[in-house]
Parts: structure tokens; C-alpha cells; sequence
């Protein structure tokens, strides 16, 4: 016998509480963060390897690469992307 939730959805209850948005947000950043330091290993390059290619700074790409720091723009994300040859994809659904 299937045992039957009761109550909402944890993501029923981050809209009921307001936050969904934040916490999809922060998220979303964690597996970006993620991502990019994964193929950065991938392509054996350090921080300042992969800071001279996006042109940037250390500080710039030590906030990428924290999963608590989420204002980060789509053309940093995008610089990133294309410095370890992978692109960059958003999509609204």
C-alpha cells in the first residue's frame, strides 16, 4: 500500500511562505558555481588561468565560484562559460 503525502509540497510551501523565488535563485547559482568549477578541473585550469581568459579578476571569479554569492551577472556567467568552451543556456519554462 502507497503511503499518501499529506500536506503541501515543499515547493508549495516556499510559495505559501514567499520565498520560492530566492531560494530557486540560490539554487540555480549553487549548480552554476558547481558547473563551471567541475570543468575548470576538467580543463586542469587555476583560478588564474581561468580569471586571464574570462578577463577578470581572482575576486571576480572567487565570487562565481561561491555558491552563497548570487548577484552575478549573465555576462560574467556567459565570459565563464565560453572560457572553459561550453556555452551558456537559459530558458524560460
Amino acid at each position: 500500500m502507497k503511503k499518501k503525502n499529506i500536506g503541501s509540497s515543499f515547493d508549495s510551501w516556499l510559495h505559501e511562505e514567499g520565498m520560492y523565488e530566492e531560494v530557486t535563485a540560490a539554487a540555480i547559482k549553487r549548480v552554476l558555481a558547481r558547473q563551471v568549477a567541475e570543468a575548470m578541473k576538467e580543463r586542469h585550469l587555476t583560478k588564474a588561468a581561468m580569471a586571464r581568459k574570462m578577463a577578470t579578476s581572482r575576486a571576480a571569479l572567487d565570487r562565481l565560484l561561491d555558491p552563497a554569492y548570487e548577484a552575478i551577472t549573465l555576462s560574467t556567467l556567459q565570459k565563464a562559460a565560453a572560457a572553459v568552451g561550453r556555452q551558456l543556456r537559459l530558458e524560460l519554462v
